[in-house]
């Protein structure tokens, strides 16, 4: 069965209900750029928790695939509300991390091994009561580098032969919330068309030169021409 990828440009402003009620958004999405996976949904609450960067981890859904209008959210309100408060300007911190995670009890993404721990995808589990706890013996691991979709988002794409164009968007798959690839607007050296990249294919995020690096070169570049993908020098 074939899965149809995910654009986050499209989700952006999608609606978001949990188990009691609306509770916004869809603002931004924080991915880790080693692993290549959304790991938090970014949500606007309006007036409702003010002040608060609200993040939902994908283990609150049970995946991307769902109403054309609204993401359903396996929580209470109460639940969001009450969990690990960051605020709107601070980063997220392993600490937050592991308090967000203690706080419903779902197993943690940086231990086991595969994508999201345990598992290839996030597993749709019913939170636990708080006090169950992240096992003290966690192993030390490097910085997860969680980037902002909307932040990398017109970011210069550099490929081994020149400027590719800019980031436009990213595909992701809805079941394991991998992103597979991303969207580059080329500009004017292919007249304004799109290119598909694999995320296998990026070297690196350069965040203070803000740019991408990729791998590949621009003839070995995936154009898209309307739904058909074809080789830049076919």
């Amino acid at each position: 069965m074939t899965v149809m990828l995910q654009n986050t440009e499209k989700l952006y402003g999608k609606k978001l209900s949990s188990l009691d009620g609306d509770i916004g958004h869809v603002k931004d999405f924080y991915f880790d750029d080693a692993a290549w996976a959304i790991r938090y949904v970014v949500v606007d609450t309006g007036h409702w928790l003010m002040g608060r960067l609200v993040l939902l981890t994908p283990h609150a859904f049970a995946n991307l695939e769902q109403d054309d209008q609204t993401l359903q959210v396996k929580l209470s309100k109460k639940q969001i509300q009450d969990s690990p408060s960051i605020a709107s300007h601070e980063t997220v911190s392993r600490q937050f991390e592991e308090q967000y995670y203690r706080s419903y009890g779902w197993p943690v993404y940086w231990q086991g091994g595969l994508m999201w721990g345990i598992s290839g995808s996030p597993l749709a589990l019913t939170p636990q009561p708080q006090d169950i706890e992240v096992r003290k013996s966690l192993e030390p691991v490097a910085d997860r580098h969680l980037q902002s979709t909307k932040e990398v988002g017109g970011y210069r794409v550099q490929a081994a032969d020149g400027t590719l164009g800019h980031v436009r968007d990213f595909q992701v798959d809805p079941v394991s919330w991998a992103i597979q690839e991303m969207v580059v607007e080329t500009g004017p050296w292919h007249l304004g068309k799109q290119i598909l990249i694999s995320t296998g294919e990026i070297e690196r995020i350069d965040v203070p030169g803000k740019s991408v690096l990729v791998k590949i070169r621009k003839v070995d570049a995936r154009m898209v021409h309307g739904d058909e993908i074809v080789q830049s020098g076919s």
